[in-house]
């Protein structure tokens, strides 16, 4: 163990309060795991040896070693020492260019909350009858997960009843619903000049047309969006208001506000995607409390908690409309995995789900830190809490965004071009670079500094891997 870390200990003892010494010593050794900077089996001084070093009771770097055991973090070898447990080891990314194309969460390597998800997903299964778990059930979730949900996750729409609430196996199947529910062949769907691959995947499959509104910094204008109205026969609103991906930009409430007024005067419905909201804790009103007569409000687990837990939601204008949607949701997925439902439904009941987004939030913000370090003088948008940014190319630049994207993939980052955002066939000399996924901070640095480079770098001078 390296001696920066006893200094940048003492000083954070010295400077503590009257926080307990224990528990900070614990702290500090999971922030230093959780960095990186303490690597499985790095030797932990001796009680002792860290008592004098530090000017402590013995006593309390005993209980701080007991606290540290209890959370995972560490672990004695009988006649040997102490050791650093170090994080969860994830296997070293050699990832598909189907999932650099994806926006990934952050997977916090912390041991205690690893623990915690697994535990209570054990306990799921072995404190409920095996049956229970396989048999059909309920259309549009349980009662009792829905009620988690409302409690946990709906802070944005709260006066929403449980009959007004769809569960369902990830946020496109219920986007794909509601295309099909609320949009007839003739009509047209607005959404932003750059918006969520999904939602033009799934109008594509299904022969729904979207119709591009002009945006500027602060999202889809309401201009263009009232033209519309005039000029189409508007079916819905799709609109991703928070976090956006692929900009990372959050539109205002005067935005809302206005966009909502058109949607309401036009009577259009909204679709309002905010699957990033329990990252940025928004003060902002949701569409759905503008317009609540209006607004379908869809989110899920998989930017804060997992992609692989395939959990969405909808909460519906009125009951009658959730009916509806269920309906059309039945012929896709005929209804949620029994199982996951009840292990989500436990993980926000004891707050697995919250502690997560904590970490996510923190690991983040310290990644967000290295970004800004690596890529100064670049022009880049990022909002707190996110694992993404929109990177628009310095003018030196030749790089198509497109070619730039495939060479980036191959190096190991998450770069996706404009175009797959693009609604109006002329996308921005910009990509969204994602940051999340299985990696530690020292790899985004790694990462960022190729970035660097490359972007920098004359397109002809790369071709030849090609």
């Amino acid at each position: 163990m390296y001696k920066t870390h006893i200094e940048r200990w003492k000083k954070a003892v010295a400077e503590k309060g009257k926080y307990p010494t224990y528990k900070l010593l614990a702290d500090l050794i999971e922030q230093d795991i959780e960095s990186g900077s303490l690597q499985p089996q790095d030797k932990i001084p001796t009680m002792r040896d860290l008592a004098e070093a530090l000017a402590v009771n013995y006593s309390t770097v005993s209980r701080a070693y007991t606290e540290a055991r209890k959370r995972g973090l560490i672990e004695t070898v009988t006649g040997a020492g102490t050791f650093a447990k170090g994080k969860v080891p994830a296997i070293k990314p050699s990832l598909a260019p189907y999932e650099l194309t994806m926006n990934m969460v952050i997977e916090p390597a912390i041991p205690t909350l690893i623990e915690e998800v697994k535990d209570v997903a054990f306990s799921t299964i072995s404190q409920n009858e095996l049956y229970k778990l396989f048999r059909y059930q309920e259309h549009g979730g349980n009662p009792h997960t829905k009620e988690q949900v409302k409690i946990h996750l709906l802070n944005k729409v709260p006066d929403a009843a449980l009959e007004q609430l769809v569960l369902s196996q990830g946020v496109h199947q219920i986007l794909t619903a509601l295309l099909t529910q609320l949009c007839d062949d003739h009509q047209v769907i607005c959404v932003d000049s750059l918006t969520y691959p999904g939602i033009k995947s799934s109008a594509a499959q299904l022969g729904k047309r979207l119709h591009s509104l002009e945006r500027d910094n602060d999202g889809p204008t309401a201009s263009s969006f009232e033209d519309a109205c005039r000029t189409h026969d508007v079916a819905a609103l799709y609109i991703n208001p928070t976090m956006h991906n692929p900009t990372c930009t959050s539109i205002s409430r005067s935005r809302r506000e206005a966009l909502a007024d058109v949607a309401l005067r036009h009577n259009v419905q909204i679709i309002e995607d905010d699957v990033y909201e329990p990252l940025a804790n928004s003060p902002l009103p949701s569409f759905a409390m503008l317009a609540p007569q209006l607004t379908f409000y869809v989110s899920s687990l998989s930017k804060c908690f997992s992609p692989g837990v395939r959990f969405g939601f909808v909460a519906c204008p009125t009951k009658r409309q959730a009916e509806h949607t269920n309906g059309a949701l039945r012929s896709l997925n005929v209804m949620t995995t029994p199982m996951m439902e009840m292990m989500v439904c436990n993980w926000l009941r004891q707050g697995t789900v919250k502690r997560m987004i904590q970490s996510v939030q923190r690991e983040a913000n310290a990644r967000q830190q290295i970004i800004q370090q690596e890529l100064k003088g670049i022009p880049l948008n990022m909002a707190d809490n996110a694992f993404h940014f929109w990177l628009k190319f310095p003018k030196q630049v030749d790089w198509h965004p497109a070619e730039l994207a495939i060479d980036l993939r191959t190096q190991g980052i998450s770069a996706v071009a404009s175009m797959a955002f693009a609604t109006d066939n002329h996308p921005p000399h910009a990509m969204r670079i994602c940051f999340g996924g299985p990696f530690n901070r020292e790899d985004i640095r790694e990462q960022m500094v190729k970035l660097k480079e490359t972007l920098m770098q004359p397109a002809h001078l790369t071709q030849t891997r090609y």
